[in-house]
């Protein structure tokens, strides 16, 4: 996979709309093949944070450090080239091109042989992309559209890939779906960052979490300790 255990260092990091400030010094790592989840309520920064990950939303402070590289200060693209890829919140496809052309779309910072190999692989993950290839991803439901999201973003061969909500509106099967896909990616040597209001099935699959209130982490943990503990239970999972 490479020689650096730890993919993202995040120290001190700050973002602001405008005069206010929104995240307030986060810290945080991310491990080669961990799946790290982010929880939180509504508000408390989770979105922010990983548009600032990838570079959509400007840092004011601290650094990012990708895989040893600081990437604080590059544009979204040079980031993707580096590996690193966001499936944003409401999946954001290109409601009026063809599914295979969003799927391309996703590889437009590559230039290799292997773009049809991996279309073939992401057909292969989700058949229903493969069945819809020539149709107007705008005519496609939501959990397919969440699908292609995904896909697209896998077509840029991240090493990092940084979900937002990625079970946001779907229906309960298709929620299973996902979130098996996502515990694949470990096998895969993928290593994924998840931003999920679903809290009790994303840390359910996470090796660590952190939780993040009004700009801070308060809380860290293994997944599963998470899972039992009172504070989180009570604010997250209904408990």
């Amino acid at each position: 996979m490479g020689r650096w255990n730890t993919v993202l260092t995040v120290r001190d990091l700050k973002s602001r709309y405008g005069r206010i400030e929104v995240l307030h010094g986060i810290s945080f790592d991310v491990e080669e093949g961990e799946i790290v989840t982010l929880v939180g309520s509504n508000g408390a920064g989770k979105t922010t944070l990983l548009r600032t990950l990838s570079g959509v939303q400007p840092a004011t402070e601290g650094s990012i450090s990708f895989a040893g590289t600081p990437i604080q200060n590059l544009r979204p693209h040079r980031r993707v080239t580096l590996g690193l890829s966001q499936v944003p919140e409401g999946r954001q496809v290109f409601a009026s091109l063809s599914v295979a052309d969003n799927l391309r779309l996703g590889a437009v910072t590559r230039d290799d042989d292997a773009i049809a190999a991996d279309l073939d692989n992401i057909y292969a993950m989700f058949p229903v992309l493969a069945e819809k290839k020539q149709d107007q991803a705008g005519a496609l439901s939501g959990g397919q559209q969440q699908m292609l999201a995904i896909g697209r973003a896998l077509m840029a061969r991240p090493k990092l890939i940084l979900l937002d909500e990625p079970s946001m509106g779907l229906a309960p099967k298709l929620v299973e779906l996902i979130f098996s896909v996502i515990a694949d990616f470990r096998r895969r040597g993928l290593t994924v960052l998840l931003v999920e209001q679903n809290a009790n099935a994303a840390l359910a699959i996470a090796n660590r979490g952190y939780v993040i209130e009004t700009g801070r982490i308060t809380i860290t943990g293994q997944g599963k300790e998470l899972l039992n503990d009172p504070r989180v239970r009570a604010a997250y999972l209904g408990v």
